[in-house]
């Protein structure tokens, strides 16, 4: 139980802003909790998103205007660490075959070219699948709904068999601890979440699982590409995945929203 409690607090503290006070050094089991107890971390996360679209709706403000509020909430209360861990994957690998380079691309604090057209896409297309999404009379729910889901891809991310990239410091606690019945639990618990979100918010049944399958495919693809190319996994790649499984489960929740 001390395990989990400190895989808990390890969660919020890495993946939000919220203060836990100090954490001793983590070991492996700990990583392991915490990464499996990802999306229950981000809760306050999903509650703070789903206000923010309910205040734009009460205040009448443009669904374009909330949208951004919502999505620029969000990167304040996780620090932008996420954002900032896209950028620098996009940037390593895009920056060619040779895994010492990209590692050492990986780890500066610059934003090269590569990094800024991830950014914008992903957080274009963040804001715009909201704004589709505030125009159903309970798109607030869904939307903090699939904030939440989609810390499911850090938890992906760390399935045993994924190894650390060389020199990551998170990576080392928390890559490969996972289990994979374990991991199939998060996903199945996280797609029946988010099918009742969606159910309730007037979505087809089947688009909340239809999303989770789409996310598996698309963090499946970038954890593929990080190996190939960095050898492993570390803080970086785990924000990519979260913001790029956001961004995969708001675009498939907006099927049919048009017609």
């Amino acid at each position: 139980m001390n395990a989990a409690w400190g895989g808990l607090r390890l969660a919020v503290g890495t993946l939000t802003m919220i203060p836990v006070g100090h954490i001793p050094p983590p070991t492996r089991r700990v990583g392991a909790w915490s990464m499996a107890l990802a999306p229950v971390a981000a809760l306050p996360l999903g509650v703070l998103v789903a206000a923010t679209c309910l205040l734009g709706r009460w205040l009448a403000l443009p669904a374009l205007v909330t949208a951004s509020l919502s999505i620029g909430a969000l990167a304040l209360a996780t620090r932008a660490l996420h954002l900032d861990g896209l950028a620098d994957t996009a940037d390593g690998i895009g920056a060619g075959w040779d895994r010492e380079r990209a590692l050492r691309v990986l780890r500066t604090g610059d934003v090269g070219p590569m990094g800024v057209a991830a950014l914008l896409v992903v957080v274009l297309v963040q804001i715009a699948a909201v704004a589709a999404l505030q125009e159903i009379a309970r798109g607030w729910l869904i939307v903090g709904a699939a904030v939440v889901a989609s810390r499911v891809a850090a938890t992906l991310g760390c399935l045993r068999g994924l190894p650390p990239a060389e020199g990551s410091t998170l990576g080392v606690v928390v890559a490969s601890t996972v289990p994979g019945p374990v991991g199939a639990v998060v996903v199945g618990a996280t797609a029946a979440a988010l099918t009742t979100a969606g159910t309730l918010a007037g979505l087809p049944w089947w688009q909340g699982a239809a999303a989770v399958v789409a996310l598996l495919a698309v963090v499946g693809w970038v954890v593929r590409s990080a190996l190939r190319v960095f050898g492993g996994i570390n803080g970086d790649v785990l924000g990519a995945v979260i913001e790029v499984g956001l961004g995969t489960l708001l675009v498939v929740l907006t099927v049919g929203i048009a017609s």
